[in-house]
C-alpha cells in the first residue's frame, strides 16, 4: 500500500455498510474505532449472529438514515475518554480512503453529542498511515451530496435482511420462502398472523407476538389465508404504519379477496373480465341472469377460494335453483357468463414487481370445469401472448400487489381476468415451469430495501 497522510479529521467511506461518505475524527489515543448507531438489534442464528442498526451519517439530519447490517464479531467492554465503560457490539467492515481499502473493527455506540459520526482509533490505522495532529482533511474530500443522489441505490451493497413471513401453514410455499431467503444469507422468520397483537398509538405503534414486541423487519411477506383476511390485513396495516416494506399491502389484499370489490376494481381500470352481475336480494332472478347472458352461467360465492363455492349452472332452470339456494342461505354471490371456449382451462400468470415471471396453463380434472390444482387439475408451462401478459400486469397493478397470481381465460374477444390472487402458491407453478419464482421475489425485496436518496430540504 502507498503511504497515506491523515489529519485529525478526514472523509472516509464504509462501502460494505452502504455509507459512501462519512466524516471521521482520528484519535490515536483511542484503541477502538466507534460508529454512531441507532436502533441496534441482534438477529440471525445464534451460531452466526448478525447485527442491524441505523446510521445518521450527517450530524443534525435525522431525515437521512441508512440501515446497515453486518456479522457480529464480538461484544466487549469499552471505556470512553471520560472514564465511562459500556458493553458494545463489534463488527468488522472495510474502510475506504484515498483509493485504498482495508478491514477494520468498529464498535457501535451512541455518539449523538459528537459532531463527527465516527471515531477512528489506533487499531484501524494501518502501518503506512502517517498522522498529522495539527492538520485536517489531507485525503480527498467527499460530500454528503451523495445521499441526495439517485445513484445511491445502485451502488448500495447487498446486505443480510431480517424478513417476516406471515403464515399459519407449514406448506411448500412457506418452506420455500424460508429456505430461499436463508440461502441468500437473510434471516426469515415465520409468524402466525393470528398470534400477533397490536399496540396502536401515534407515537410508537408496535406489533407484539407471544408476549414480546416484534423486532423491526426489513420486509414482510404476507401469506394471509382467506378465513382470516380482516385480521390479517389489520396486522399488515400495522406494519405499514411502522414503515416496514410489505410485498403486498393491506388495501390490495382486502380488495382482491372480496370478489365483488375485485371485479369493480377491474372494471374501473377497463380490464377484461367475464360479464358479471351482483345483487343482494333480487326480486326477479331472471333479471339478474339477464344482465349476464344465457345459460350456462357461473354462480360464485364472494368468499370462495380454490374453486369452492363455484357452481356451473348449465341451464336457466339450474341457474335459478342455485341462485335461490344461495339466497336462502343469505350468501353473497356473483353471477358470471361462462366462457365456453376456455374449455375448462385457465392460465395462471405469476406477476412480481410488475412483470410476469412465469405462466402455466391449468386444466380441470375430467368432468370438472374448475381448473384449480387443489381440485385435481393439472398444469403445464404455456407461452402467453403480449395481450395476456399486459392484462396480467395491469390487473396486479390495479390492486397495488407486488406479488400476485392472475388467472386468465382465453376468450374469442381476448383475455378475461377470472381472479387476482394475493397469496398465490409457488409449488404448482415452480414445478410446471422449472423456474425459481421465490428467488425472483427476493430479487425484488433486496432491491426495494436499498437506501433511498433524500430530497434536499428547502434552504439546505
Amino acid at each position: 500500500m502507498d503511504e497515506l497522510n491523515f489529519g485529525w479529521e478526514e472523509w472516509v467511506a464504509l462501502p460494505d455498510l452502504g455509507l459512501p461518505a462519512i466524516r471521521v475524527k482520528v484519535d490515536t489515543g483511542a484503541r477502538t474505532s466507534a460508529l454512531h448507531a441507532h436502533d441496534i438489534e441482534i438477529f440471525g442464528p445464534k451460531s452466526k449472529p448478525k447485527v442491524r442498526f441505523n446510521v445518521f451519517p450527517v450530524a443534525g439530519r435525522e431525515d437521512i438514515a441508512i440501515t446497515c447490517s453486518a456479522p457480529l464479531v464480538d461484544r466487549r467492554e469499552v471505556t470512553s475518554s471520560n472514564g465511562e465503560s459500556e458493553q458494545r457490539y463489534v463488527i468488522s467492515t472495510r474502510l475506504e480512503v484515498g483509493g485504498q481499502d482495508w478491514p477494520i473493527e468498529v464498535t457501535l455506540t451512541n455518539r449523538g453529542g459528537m459532531t463527527s459520526r465516527m471515531l477512528l482509533g489506533r487499531q484501524a490505522l494501518a502501518d503506512h498511515i502517517k498522522i498529522s495532529a495539527t492538520e485536517r482533511r489531507l485525503q480527498p474530500e467527499l460530500s454528503y451530496d451523495v445521499y441526495h443522489d439517485a445513484r445511491l441505490r445502485r451502488v448500495a451493497p447487498k446486505r443480510d435482511l431480517r424478513i417476516a413471513v406471515l403464515s399459519r401453514e407449514d406448506n411448500y410455499s412457506t418452506r420455500r420462502l424460508v429456505e430461499a431467503g436463508e440461502a441468500r444469507g437473510h434471516t426469515v422468520e415465520v409468524i402466525d398472523t393470528t398470534r400477533c397483537y397490536m399496540a396502536i398509538n401515534q407515537m410508537a405503534p408496535e406489533v407484539h407476538y407471544d408476549g414480546n414486541r416484534l423486532p423491526r423487519y426489513d420486509a414482510v411477506i404476507p401469506r394471509i389465508g382467506a378465513s382470516i383476511t380482516p385480521y390479517g390485513t389489520a396486522v399488515i396495516r400495522q406494519f405499514e404504519t411502522i414503515g416496514t416494506y410489505c410485498v403486498n399491502g393491506s388495501a390490495g389484499i382486502t380488495a382482491s379477496r372480496d370478489k365483488l370489490h375485485a371485479h369493480q376494481v377491474l372494471a374501473a381500470k377497463k380490464i377484461g373480465m367475464p360479464q358479471t352481475a351482483f345483487a343482494a336480494s333480487p326480486k326477479d332472478t331472471s333479471n339478474l341472469m339477464g344482465l349476464v347472458g344465457t345459460a350456462p352461467l357461473i354462480v360464485k360465492l364472494l368468499e370462495s377460494t380454490q374453486g369452492k363455492g363455484v357452481v356451473l349452472a348449465e341451464t336457466k332452470k339450474a341457474a335459478e335453483s342455485v341462485i335461490d339456494a344461495f339466497r336462502g342461505l343469505k350468501a353473497n354471490f356473483l353471477v358470471q357468463d361462462f366462457v365456453k371456449e376456455a374449455a375448462g382451462e385457465d392460465i395462471r400468470c405469476l406477476v412480481i414487481a410488475g412483470k410476469v415471471v412465469a405462466a402455466m396453463k391449468r386444466t380441470g380434472a375430467d368432468g370438472d370445469f374448475r381448473s384449480n390444482l387443489h381440485r385435481g387439475g393439472s398444469a403445464r408451462v404455456v407461452r402467453i401472448t403480449k395481450a395476456e401478459r399486459e392484462t396480467a400486469v395491469r390487473a396486479a397493478r390495479a390492486f397495488g400487489l407486488g406479488k400476485a397470481g392472475v388467472d386468465l381465460l382465453r376468450s374469442e374477444t381476448g383475455p378475461k381476468v377470472l381472479e387476482v390472487n394475493s397469496s398465490p402458491g409457488f409449488e404448482g407453478i415452480e414445478r410446471a415451469t422449472g423456474k425459481d419464482i421465490v428467488g425472483k421475489l427476493y430479487d425484488e425485496i433486496e432491491a426495494r430495501v436499498k437506501p433511498q436518496p433524500v430530497r434536499r430540504r428547502k434552504g439546505g
